[in-house]
């Protein structure tokens, strides 16, 4: 199928990195493209560095930015190796960094890919396809307590245990192998009264066992301050989340970032010697206009912020 990702609050993206027409920057999470794209267009003598870790992504932003050769660099990889991406092109320092972090329209819409409880597939969901462990290994491999944890903390779940009893019951029987299989037995272990309202009763499990597959969660702290080291004075960040985690974890790390003092209150005199290396330019996050939404329906959860270097 074709490569399809709606980026999301494009313009606001756009304007919020204040490219620099001879400037690098760097999309940590390429996608469709669709926001690389808008950056390029504005650069003269800049460079986009594109990463994913998903090699359709890849094909397909190729083809999409084929008319802007010379003016971009792609690179398979987790944005979690942002930096040593950088140096390993031999640059310094670049002018800004966005990372999407939401899963794309594409993989979410490619049934085989076992990102969807809307589509029956083989439990899968990697981002990237090398990656050793699948939600088939999670889901049929995970102590009850494990999947207990990841669906209350990953998927915020009321049901998490009861939904992790309901898995081992059932893989105790055969195994549970494609993501219908997977539905089935969260239905079953969500009581009636509760599948009523709110979204679709796999929806927080489904959010969970992905976030595990791709360590999404681990990785956010560790790839923002390292991207955040190598920006220029004056260069910004933008980063997009998708659901409360994310963004808690992007809004503590940004005001981490941003304190010139990281000691505990009680202590009398500043001992830590930390300096504040970002500005936060989104007091409160941005989010989706309603114009967005009437084309994205699925940009309503998304939350943008930006800091920009010291």
């Amino acid at each position: 199928m074709e490569f399809s990702h709606y980026s999301v609050m494009l313009n606001e993206v756009v304007e919020g990195l204040m490219i620099n027409p001879n400037g690098i920057y760097v999309d940590g999470t390429l996608g469709g493209a669709g926001h690389s794209v808008e950056i390029i267009k504005k650069l003269d003598d800049g460079m986009l560095i594109g990463i994913d870790q998903d090699q359709d992504a890849l094909k397909f932003a190729r083809q999409k930015l084929n008319e802007h050769s010379g003016k971009f660099i792609l690179v398979h990889s987790n944005f979690s190796h942002i930096k040593e991406i950088i140096e390993d092109l031999e640059y310094e320092e670049v002018d800004g960094v966005l990372l999407d972090l939401g899963v794309s329209s594409y993989q979410l819409d490619t049934p085989e890919r076992g990102f969807s409880y809307n589509h029956d597939a083989e439990l899968d969901m990697r981002m990237n396809a090398e990656e050793p462990l699948t939600a088939y290994e999670v889901v049929n491999t995970y102590s009850l307590e494990e999947l207990s944890n990841i669906i209350k903390e990953y998927g915020e779940d009321r049901w998490h245990y009861r939904i992790a009893q309901f898995i081992v019951n059932e893989r105790e029987i055969k195994p549970i192998k494609t993501t219908f299989d997977l539905v089935e037995v969260i239905k079953k272990a969500v009581p009636k009264g509760a599948r009523k309202d709110g979204p679709h009763p796999a929806k927080r499990t489904f959010q969970a066992i992905r976030i595990e597959v791709n360590n999404e969660l681990g990785i956010i702290e560790k790839t923002i301050r390292d991207a955040v080291d190598k920006l220029k004075s004056g260069g910004r960040i933008a980063i997009i989340t998708f659901h409360s985690l994310e963004d808690r974890l992007v809004k503590t790390t940004f005001n981490d970032l941003k304190k010139d003092c990281i000691c505990p209150p009680e202590y009398p005199i500043c001992i830590c010697d930390h300096r504040a290396v970002v500005k936060v330019i989104t007091r409160k996050p941005m989010i989706a206009s309603m114009k967005e939404l009437e084309f994205n329906p699925r940009s309503r959860s998304a939350k943008l912020r930006i800091a920009e270097k010291l």
